[in-house]
């Protein structure tokens, strides 16, 4: 009997949650420890990664573009990704990251792997893959980012206009959800989604977000 998106997806998820404690970042700024500089890190890192996930989904909606169910599942992200770098300017500036900061910024490599692998994906993965890893992905990311959000709030007095580029992870659409468990049915049914190559793609996403992390934990 053929699985259902739900059953794919949900399996990809449980199996491919990171491990309690992985995360070497939130945890600081959980209890206040983290310094001013690594969550203006935080943001000036994420500058650099939602400009190049943007054309990496952009990449990705153009492939499907004749694809009713998975296009815009892509064009969706690429649209929300311009959102989210529009309310990111107000959380770097409570924390020191003016646009003279982000023109000074260089980058960290542990910081760049992932959005570097999401655009590797957007070239060579097949796209209904490409959204189970993403979907794996994205809650971790938002739950990451739920905590962050708490503890900004609590520990470092953020604003609530700044906390809006978290709010916009933490409390995703249910409609995106709902696209993207059809943009995988969608796959099913065409015969386009190997679930090994889908639970590599997320695995390499997790590994890759943890190395983000993990790097600003050693800010």
């Amino acid at each position: 009997m053929a699985r259902t998106a739900e059953e794919v997806v949900a399996e990809a998820v449980r199996e491919l949650a990171p491990a309690a404690g992985a995360n070497g970042f939130v945890p600081l700024v959980a209890e206040g420890k983290a310094p001013r500089e690594a969550i203006a890190g935080f943001a000036l890192e994420q500058h650099h990664i939602i400009t190049s996930d943007r054309r990496s989904f952009h990449r990705l909606a153009l492939r499907t573009a004749e694809d009713p169910k998975i296009g815009p599942f892509f064009d969706a992200l690429a649209q929300g990704e311009s959102v989210a770098l529009e309310r990111l300017g107000a959380l770097a500036e409570a924390f020191g990251g003016d646009d003279a900061a982000l023109r000074a910024y260089e980058p960290r490599a542990g910081c760049q792997a992932y959005p570097a692998y999401a655009a590797w994906l957007a070239l060579h993965a097949e796209p209904a893959d490409v959204v189970i890893a993403l979907t794996v992905n994205f809650a971790a990311w938002g739950g990451y980012c739920a905590d962050l959000r708490t503890a900004l709030r609590e520990h470092y007095g953020c604003p609530a206009e700044a906390c809006r580029f978290l709010d916009f992870f933490a409390e995703p659409d249910p409609s995106a959800a709902e696209q993207g468990l059809s943009a995988v049915q969608a796959g099913l049914d065409a015969g386009r989604v190997t679930e090994r190559l889908a639970h590599r793609y997320g695995r390499l996403l997790q590994a890759y977000e943890l190395m983000f992390w993990n790097t600003l934990a050693q800010v």
